[in-house]
């Protein structure tokens, strides 16, 4: 397990390195585009709700 909240250095470089695996294995440029990318391409698995992925996709950080 990562323990994003109480790490350092080394869980920021794990958690970059699974977020461009991710990345590369579907196909996108993001994480938020890489966690529906999945919902588009398998058969039956459209079903779900993507709003709460996508609501705050393009929002500035704070």
């Amino acid at each position: 397990m990562l323990h994003a909240g109480s790490g350092g250095a080394e869980v920021r470089q794990r958690t970059d390195g699974l977020a461009c695996t991710l990345c590369v294995s579907t196909g996108t440029r993001d994480v938020d585009a890489a966690l529906i990318a999945p919902r588009h391409r398998l058969p039956g698995a459209q079903g779900e709700d993507d709003s709460a992925l996508t609501a705050g996709a393009g929002a500035p950080a704070g």
